[in-house]
Formats: structure tokens, sequence, C-alpha cells
């Protein structure tokens, strides 16, 4: 896994910078709005369930917006 440059106060990055920036970027998109999506569906906040099995929901949902995700990416 590559970390990020970070530029310079007042200085923008060189396009040679800009480059490796991107990966991971573009790795915790989805992640973002998949994680976003849950508190914004607010599934967890009255969950009439066991909190052990809230790893594995949230596992679920994850997984079903990844493939949601990746199968939107295929008609751009």
């Amino acid at each position: 896994m590559t970390t990020s440059i970070r530029g310079l106060p007042g200085r923008d990055l060189t396009p040679n910078q800009r480059t490796p920036n991107r990966a991971p970027s573009a790795a915790r998109t989805p992640v973002n709005r998949s994680v976003a999506r849950l508190k914004a569906r607010r599934i967890f906040r009255k969950a009439r369930c066991s909190r052990n099995r809230m790893p594995s929901i949230a596992t679920a949902v994850l997984t079903r917006e990844r493939q949601e995700w990746k199968g939107s990416m295929n008609y751009r």
C-alpha cells in the first residue's frame, strides 16, 4: 500500500507527485461511500439482533455496495 505525498504549504504538487496519490484515493472512495450509506440508512440505531452479529451485517451491506459500485462502473 502506498501512502499519499503531502505538498508543502502554498505549493502545488508536480504531476509526478500527483499520480501516486490517485491510487489510495481510488481505493478509499467505495469504502467511504459505503460507510456513508450505512450511516444514512441508520441501520444500527434500533437493531433487534445481537451486537455480535453487527459486524457480519455491516460486511454484507458493504459487500453489496461494492458489487453495485463495480456494476455501475461497467456502464460508464
